[in-house]
């Protein structure tokens, strides 16, 4: 069955009465003959090859045949032409919920909105997202109150459009630490194990089942300080939990069937987090040699995030912060370039949040440019990206799979800028652009 999205007028142009009425039709169901969706071209993520013509027919929400001798009879046909089919996209690091970085007032939001504020603001960014051809993604970390949980479970029930969320609740931070709110005056905003905010072994593991109570489906660490905090102490890369809280959190994350993705700038704390049993090293902004053995050796994943260096920071961005900025992005590239070669494992993240939602797919382009084959680059977004999430349903266009069927005009292995113009949207057999 085969549903259709009717309108595409965006979201931040509805009102309240149209929002409420169009969430009420996603939850409809039509019954429909299969889909059979024809284009010039495929990308076949787990050959690392485009191939064509391709015919791939879809019903009840599962890819059922790819290229057969024959056609279901009265079958619903998409012709999209000269142009390639793609896996839905998946992005490993992203702030759904967030406009940190590009709305006014983004030091103050923290303690002037609400999780209600950031849950709504989620709807929007989520459709943007998905328009942009990611259908799939991992939250890594919102501000407190479980806003990614909760869009989570309304585009699971059907009520707004968006990507599949893997959400990670709050963020686990040393207290004043780069991923607890700082800055501001003692008694405001002052968090605990609850928010993610613990120190020590105990502390941390109660923060760890805290999340896990409410429903995350991966754990976010903080293993280092970062680049927008406001400590002027800590250096850029300073290791901000041991290596013994790291286990703890890694152990019990495990316990409970959830992964762990570390923020870690800094060798120090890229090693000891490595060491841990992490899934990921998100950034991974100063790699070493023993790093790189490190994540070899343990397959660990890295996040690099490309794109945000090309962006100018907040007009009004204190001189610390502009400093680390400006003392991390050569070294992101050296440590970019030294993973790759050495062949360690990595995936897509744009980090989205900190830059406009929907401009994921610019992360593909600054990939590229900065050494990256555009044939790696794809498969970063898709089978790679399946393999750090620990699923097996999706990010290849074959039969068994989800639907989940993108198309970008030409053949993204000649101009990888293609990405940034997604043309068709399906995700489990819904048509979200067309």
């Amino acid at each position: 069955m085969t549903r259709i999205r009717r309108n595409p007028v965006p979201l931040t142009r509805m009102n309240t009465l149209v929002v409420t009425a169009l969430a009420a039709c996603w939850a409809c169901v039509s019954m429909a003959a299969p889909t059979v969706v024809t284009a010039d071209r495929l990308f076949d993520a787990g050959q690392g090859r485009v191939t064509g013509p391709a015919v791939v027919v879809v019903e009840d929400g599962v890819i059922v045949a790819v290229n057969p001798d024959r056609l279901p009879d009265s079958a619903e046909r998409i012709d999209l032409g000269d142009m390639t089919l793609l896996p839905g996209l998946l992005d490993m690091h992203t702030h759904v919920t967030a406009d940190y970085f590009t709305g006014d007032n983004w030091v103050t939001t923290p303690v002037i909105e609400t999780a209600p504020d950031w849950a709504i603001r989620g709807v929007v960014f989520a459709d943007k997202t998905l328009q942009a051809g990611f259908t799939t993604i991992r939250d890594l970390g919102a501000l407190p109150g479980f806003p990614d949980v909760a869009l989570m479970r309304a585009i699971n029930r059907g009520e707004v459009p968006g990507p599949d969320v893997w959400p990670s609740g709050h963020y686990i931070s040393i207290t004043g630490g780069h991923c607890d709110v700082t800055g501001f005056a003692p008694g405001v905003m002052e968090l605990g194990p609850k928010q993610g905010v613990s120190d020590g072994v105990d502390e941390v593991i109660k923060a760890v089942r805290y999340q896990a109570k409410h429903g995350v489906r991966v754990i976010k660490v903080c293993a280092t300080a970062g680049v927008y905090s406001f400590s002027k102490s800590a250096p850029i890369g300073a290791q901000q939990y041991s290596e013994a809280e790291l286990a703890a959190i890694v152990e019990e994350a495990t316990k409970l069937g959830l992964k762990v993705a570390a923020h870690a700038h800094g060798t120090a704390g890229i090693n000891a987090a490595v060491r841990a049993g992490v899934a990921s090293i998100e950034h991974g902004s100063i790699l070493s040699d023993e790093s790189i053995r490190l994540m070899k050796e343990r397959g660990t994943y890295l996040v690099p995030n490309l794109y945000i260096n090309e962006l100018p920071l907040p007009e009004d961005a204190p001189a610390e912060i502009r400093a680390k900025s400006d003392y991390l992005i050569p070294l992101v590239k050296q440590s970019l370039e030294k993973a790759y070669r050495a062949g360690v494992n990595m995936a897509l993240g744009s980090d989205s949040g900190v830059y406009r939602h929907g401009d994921n797919g610019r992360e593909f382009t600054a990939l590229v440019d900065n050494g990256i084959k555009p044939v790696d680059a794809l498969r970063m977004a898709t089978v790679n990206a399946v393999d750090l999430l620990g699923v097996d349903d999706r990010g290849v266009i074959a039969e068994g799979k989800r639907a989940d069927v993108i198309a970008v005009p030409g053949n993204p292995l000649d101009d990888i800028r293609v990405m940034e113009d997604v043309r068709f949207v399906m995700k489990q057999g819904v048509v979200y652009k067309r």
